[in-house]
């Protein structure tokens, strides 16, 4: 496939702070991995620079091999038993008012990493009591018992990435399938937790493929849709098919704002966890009896 040239309303400078330089430092020291450096994220200048960072727990190896994702593939290493302290500690340290959670997939794992979450969630509220919460989750294979234990510990949001279309599924996500990710946004819905997904746009779908996930989020209780550009991370990933404008990604919004999505976050930039606490706090202003 032909290469697609990079449009400048991508080209963004990454630039360092005191905030960028005192974050780094605390992920650092603490061994900490994060889907910012790994996912190769274009917002990680920003969001460093204020002083916030999505964490990804579970190592920096992961059991599948997604043609989208930077993240290593392979045989993991053991889980270590300090991580979900360490997490909690830079939270702490960072003075996070809110923070984002993500893992790689531990397909290798008998509860394939359930309880792994359970600890790091419950350590980092018992440290950070303040601080909200999203957890960006696998889909643990559909398995609702352990996606019923991550939401018994009660995050503001769960996520759980489609990523793409139905079309385009098998092609992109290496175990993944569309209909058990929508099986995960049903379980969530029904343990009455705010879930949330998000896709990527640029793999070659249409826009009636777009809102056809739109209207299949919809109808299993998603309330939270983000859509940002896909790029590709290197040449050996899932090439990029066009670049969708910003008026197209301005059109998804409207779309789905219409289709009855509480929030649709939606640019060539956007991430699953870029601007996460505007959710919150929308989902709060919406249910205020909830706080």
């Amino acid at each position: 496939m032909e290469h697609v040239k990079k449009p400048d309303w991508l080209k963004v400078s990454i630039g360092a702070n005191a905030n960028y330089a005192e974050t780094k430092r605390i992920v650092d020291t603490h061994h900490l991995h994060t889907i910012c450096s790994s996912g190769r994220c274009p917002n990680m200048g920003e969001c460093w620079g204020k002083g916030t960072a999505t964490f990804m727990i579970g190592g920096n190896i992961c059991t599948r091999a997604c043609k989208f994702c930077n993240t290593r593939s392979g045989r993991p290493l053991p889980l270590d038993a300090e991580e979900p302290m360490h997490v909690a500690r830079s939270i702490a340290l960072m003075k996070l008012k809110h923070a984002v959670i993500t893992s790689v997939d531990r397909d290798d794992l008998p509860d394939l990493g359930a309880a792994h979450w359970v600890q790091t969630i419950k350590a980092v509220k018992e440290m950070n009591p303040q601080t909200t919460l999203e957890v960006l989750i696998p889909d643990f294979q559909g398995r609702e018992e352990l996606i019923a234990q991550v939401a018994e510990t009660k995050p503001e949001i769960i996520s759980h990435n489609m990523e793409t279309v139905r079309r385009l599924t098998p092609a992109v996500r290496s175990v993944a399938t569309y209909d058990r990710s929508l099986q995960v946004i049903k379980a969530l819905q029904r343990c009455s937790v705010t879930a949330k997904s998000g896709i990527m746009v640029g793999l070659g779908e249409t826009p009636q493929e777009v809102e056809e996930v739109m209207d299949d989020l919809l109808a299993v209780g998603c309330k939270i849709l983000t859509i940002g550009q896909y790029l590709q991370p290197t040449h050996k990933h899932y090439p990029v098919h066009e670049y969708v404008t910003p008026e197209q990604f301005a059109l998804y919004r409207e779309i789905g704002l219409k289709k009855g999505f509480q929030q649709v976050e939606s640019g060539p930039l956007v991430r699953s966890s870029y601007h996460a606490e505007k959710h919150v706090r929308g989902i709060a202003s919406a249910h205020p009896t909830q706080q």
